[in-house]
């Protein structure tokens, strides 16, 4: 079922919903919407979950304002879904740029209404290249996104879409994923590679105290798998789990594992091990 929720005077979110159980709520990456966990929106109601999926705004049905596409803005929308639908005990999984807000959504709002995390090639500690932190993107390959976007978004977009994945897909397969990408707005497009560029989630990550799964695959050429690695060292109670054969999209590259981890994942009541922030080293924390 799908509705609209008001997050603040000017904007409104859409969300599906579907199934019933324990809530899972998806958050997209850049530039898609939630219609790409749609497998997994037919797989898990059948083993008694509830599928919550958000388009953040700019993205999917969502309104597009010119503003408010901070990582702070996008988990404010988040909270205000998770409180109009009474979601408590949920598990938040976050693709890419929904894995980033997912992060700042558990720091923030001292992970409200959440019991598990999953981030799935998220763009954490920091999708970009700073000072101490060596391991991101360089920042002139967002900026070269930037500009695409400006001159010509559907030809970004399809050059984009060459390494969302390692495997190549089927023709129709790239043109649903270039229809989705292309329909997100451009503001919200922008706006967004905006937020990525100057984001930074190192101090978010020690506040994070649910169990949490990490999904990353090891030829990812957007986030690298050493962010992923990082990222596990920084959360206490994490767990890193590898797709060896997958690019950034490992919900498409291998899906039957991504099930079969997702599902245990979900399932799993027990907790990982757990690591102290002593215990990391100084580059993933911001500069002061």
């Amino acid at each position: 079922m799908g509705q609209y929720i008001q997050v603040d005077d000017k904007v409104k979110i859409y969300v599906e919903d579907i199934g019933e159980g324990t809530p899972v709520l998806f958050i997209h990456g850049w530039p898609l919407d939630h219609t790409m966990f749609e497998y997994q929106f037919m797989q898990l109601p059948r083993q008694g979950y509830r599928c919550v999926g958000i388009d953040l705004r700019g993205f999917g049905r969502s309104d597009s304002p010119w503003e408010g596409y901070s990582y702070n803005r996008l988990a404010d929308d988040i909270r205000a879904v998770i409180d109009e639908l009474k979601l408590d005990n949920a598990v938040l999984a976050g693709f890419s740029l929904g894995g980033a807000v997912a992060i700042r959504y558990m720091s923030r709002h001292e992970g409200h209404g959440i019991a598990k995390l999953l981030l799935m090639g998220a763009a954490a500690p920091s999708f970009i290249q700073r000072n101490n932190f060596p391991f991101g993107a360089p920042e002139e390959q967002i900026e070269k996104l930037m500009l695409a976007t400006l001159a010509d978004r559907p030809q970004m977009v399809t050059d984009f879409s060459k390494i969302f994945t390692d495997k190549d897909g089927s023709a129709s397969f790239e043109d649903w994923l270039h229809q989705h990408a292309v329909n997100a707005s451009a503001q919200g497009t922008l706006r967004a590679l905006e937020s990525l560029r100057d984001e930074d989630l190192r101090g978010d990550l020690a506040s994070i105290r649910v169990p949490t799964a990490i999904f990353h695959g090891e030829k990812d050429q957007i986030c690298s798998f050493e962010l992923a690695k990082l990222t596990n060292r920084a959360i206490a109670n994490s767990k890193l789990v590898v797709f060896e054969e997958s690019g950034h999209a490992m919900l498409f590259d291998e899906p039957d594992k991504f099930s079969e981890e997702l599902t245990g994942f979900l399932a799993d009541h027990s907790t990982s091990r757990s690591t102290s922030a002593s215990d990391l080293p100084t580059m993933i924390y911001p500069s002061v």
